[in-house]
C-alpha cells in the first residue's frame, strides 16, 4: 500500500512539473505575441500621425508662400504709390516755382510802372510834420492830432482836384542814439503816416511809398535843442 501511494505522489509531482514547464515556456510566446501586436499598432499610429503632421506642414508652407506673395504685391503697390506721390510733389514744386516767378515778374513790372508813373509826375504839395510844430515827440512814433489835421487838409485838397496823386513819405531823425535805431525810428514814423492815410482816407497802398533817411538828411544843426527838434520829422511829398 505504501509503495503504491508513493508511486502516485511522484506521478502527480512529475505531472505538475511538466505542466509548469509548459506554462513557463508558453508565457514568453504569449508576451511576444502581445508585444508584436502592440508594436504593429504603434508603427501604424506613428505613420498616421506623421502623415497628418506633414499635411499640416505643407498647408502652413502654402499659407506662408501665399502671405509672402501678397506682401510682395503690396510692396509693389506701395512703391508705385510712392512714385506717384513723389511725381505729384515735384509737379507741385514746379508749379509753385512758376507761380513765384510769375508773381516776382508781376511785382517787378508793377514797381517799374510805378517808378515810371512817379517820374512823370511833379511835386504839387509838400507837408512837413516835425516836433517843433507840435508833431512827433522825441523817441515817439505815435501820430499826434496836429499831424492828423495837416494830413486831413492835404487829402481834402486832393479830393477837390483829383489828379491821381502819389505820396512819397520820408522819415527823418536827429543824430542822438545809434544809427540803426534812428533808421528804424524814421521808418516807423513814415509807416504811421502811411497807415493813417490808408485807414482814414482809403489812399491805395500802391500809391504810397515810405523810406527812412534816419539822421542822414538834417535840415538844422544837431548841436541845439531846437535844431534837433526840427530834424525829427516826416516829410510827405504829393506828386501829381
Amino acid at each position: 500500500m505504501k509503495l503504491g501511494r508513493l508511486i502516485m505522489v511522484e506521478a502527480t509531482f512529475l505531472g505538475g512539473s511538466i505542466m509548469l514547464r509548459k506554462f513557463i515556456i508558453a508565457m514568453p510566446i504569449a508576451v511576444l505575441a502581445i508585444g508584436g501586436s502592440t508594436a504593429c499598432a504603434t508603427k501604424k499610429f506613428v505613420r498616421t500621425s506623421t502623415g497628418a503632421i506633414n499635411d499640416k506642414i505643407d498647408s502652413l508652407g502654402r499659407s506662408v508662400e501665399q502671405t509672402q506673395e501678397r506682401v510682395r504685391q503690396n510692396e509693389g503697390r506701395i512703391s508705385e504709390v510712392d512714385q506717384k506721390a513723389q511725381a505729384a510733389s515735384q509737379s507741385a514744386q514746379q508749379a509753385n516755382s512758376a507761380a513765384a516767378q510769375a508773381a516776382n515778374a508781376a511785382n517787378a513790372a508793377g514797381s517799374k510802372a510805378d517808378a515810371l508813373d512817379r517820374a512823370s509826375k511833379r511835386l504839387v504839395y509838400e507837408v512837413v510834420l516835425s516836433e517843433d510844430q507840435s508833431n512827433f515827440k522825441f523817441g515817439q512814433t505815435t501820430l499826434p492830432d496836429e499831424a492828423k489835421k495837416k494830413l486831413d487838409e492835404v487829402v481834402t485838397q486832393l479830393k477837390a482836384d483829383p489828379k491821381g496823386a502819389f505820396f512819397e513819405i520820408e522819415g527823418h531823425t536827429d543824430n542822438v542814439g545809434p544809427k540803426t535805431v534812428n533808421d528804424k525810428l524814421g521808418m516807423e514814423r513814415a509807416e504811421a503816416v502811411k497807415r493813417y492815410l490808408y485807414e482814414q482816407h482809403q489812399i491805395p497802398l500802391h500809391k504810397m511809398n515810405v523810406i527812412s533817411y534816419g539822421e542822414e538828411k538834417p535840415i538844422e544843426a544837431n548841436e541845439t535843442r531846437e535844431g534837433r527838434a526840427r530834424n525829427r520829422r516826416v516829410v510827405i511829398k504829393v506828386l501829381a
